[in-house]
């Protein structure tokens, strides 16, 4: 399994994580340690399977020249039956292009690829909380709004993770290619 994120500035990778953190403190979720060296992100794309050699270097050529750019969050939402809580962005014109833009520059992997990730169903998010009995949904609702107002960050980088193995409650997914953005 692969995906290809959407990663932050250090300011905002280090809010997001703190959030994890004390959401793991407080016994409300231990998301910070379901993924091992986890990053706060946004999923582009996700894949069943990948030539990994080739879909690196398509990824290499077409964000060679793409820029970051600002994003807004000021959403806190949760999916249903999922019991998953996330942080997500203003969906602007610009972040809908960067994603369509991927999805058609790739498009010869959609036969492998996730359709909740798809153009015109993809709810960009950042996973804050999951895995959630509906009352720790409800305590983590709760403790994330007391403590996220608006947050502007940037998109600065692009990368692809590999789901390397799954044991439990623990994923190692690392990212194994990365692009900054200019």
């Amino acid at each position: 399994m692969y995906w290809v994120i959407a990663l932050f500035d250090t300011e905002t990778e280090r809010l997001i994580k703190h959030i994890w953190k004390e959401l793991r403190e407080e016994s409300i979720s231990y998301y910070i340690d379901e993924v091992q060296d986890g990053r706060p992100h946004l999923t582009l794309a996700s894949y069943k399977e990948l030539d990994k050699k080739n879909y690196i270097r398509q990824m290499e050529t077409f964000y060679d020249n793409k820029r970051g750019y600002d994003i807004t969050f000021n959403h806190i939402g949760s999916f249903l039956n999922y019991n998953t809580l996330f942080l997500s962005p203003t969906v602007t014109e610009q972040l809908l292009d960067f994603h369509t833009e991927h999805h058609k520059h790739f498009g010869t992997y959609n036969t492998e690829a996730n359709k909740l990730y798809e153009p015109r169903q993809w709810i960009p998010h950042v996973t804050l909380a999951n895995n959630l009995e509906p009352d720790q949904l409800s305590k983590a609702f709760h403790y994330c709004v007391d403590r996220i107002g608006q947050t502007k960050g940037r998109i600065e980088e692009v990368g692809l993770i590999e789901l390397v193995e799954q044991d439990g409650n623990t994923m190692e997914a690392p990212i194994i290619y990365s692009k900054k953005l200019k």
